[in-house]
């Protein structure tokens, strides 16, 4: 007796059952793919939104920073233009009080039978001319502004008669000494 065992329709089943897992299981990997896809691109997507985020705070920050800068060079540039003034105003009042030293110095160091004619200022360069009755008293005039505490020592260019009376007509120069003072300048604060 012979038996005979008919394993095709258990063998189909196996492989229908094999087939649908597999089946069932490329779809759980499809749609786990997609998933994990689909993940992946929202987790990057908001990445990029929070880094464009990022950069527009960046940027509004970059222009505030910009204005800012704007400010400040404007009120340096202002503050450059008042400095200048200040040191401006600062060199007219020593020039003030200078000119008034020359001039009260002038007078006092004037002798008698001596009469300036003629006075130039260019900077601290002075040139004076004037007449004096004798030679005399152009050495002593010379001599009273060399002691003068606004002169330095004075250079006799020449002296000439005029006329019958003896008068000599006489030229010299000096330098005004210019007495030290404390002009603003720019510093950091």
């Amino acid at each position: 007796m012979t038996i005979e065992i008919n394993l095709l329709p258990w063998r189909e089943a196996q492989r229908v059952r094999r087939s649908r897992r597999l089946h069932v299981a490329l779809v759980l990997v499809a749609a786990l793919g997609l998933g994990g896809g689909y993940g992946m691109s929202w987790y990057y997507g908001q990445e990029v939104e929070a880094q464009q985020q990022r950069n527009a705070h960046i940027q509004a920050q970059s222009r505030q920073l910009d204005a800012a800068i704007r400010e400040v060079s404007e009120l340096e540039a202002v503050r450059g233009q008042m400095l200048e003034r200040v040191r401006v105003f600062s060199v007219l009042q020593v020039e003030r009080t200078q000119t008034v030293h020359v001039m009260r110095d002038l007078t006092t160091s004037l002798v008698d039978g001596v009469h300036y004619t003629r006075l130039e200022r260019q900077g601290g360069a002075l040139r004076l001319s004037g007449n004096a009755e004798t030679n005399w008293q152009v050495s002593d005039q010379l001599r009273a502004l060399a002691a003068a505490a606004a002169f330095t020592e004075p250079v006799l260019s020449e002296v000439e008669a005029v006329g019958d009376g003896g008068q000599r007509r006489f030229s010299l120069s000096m330098r005004q000494q210019m007495p030290v003072v404390e002009v603003v300048s720019e510093e950091s604060p």
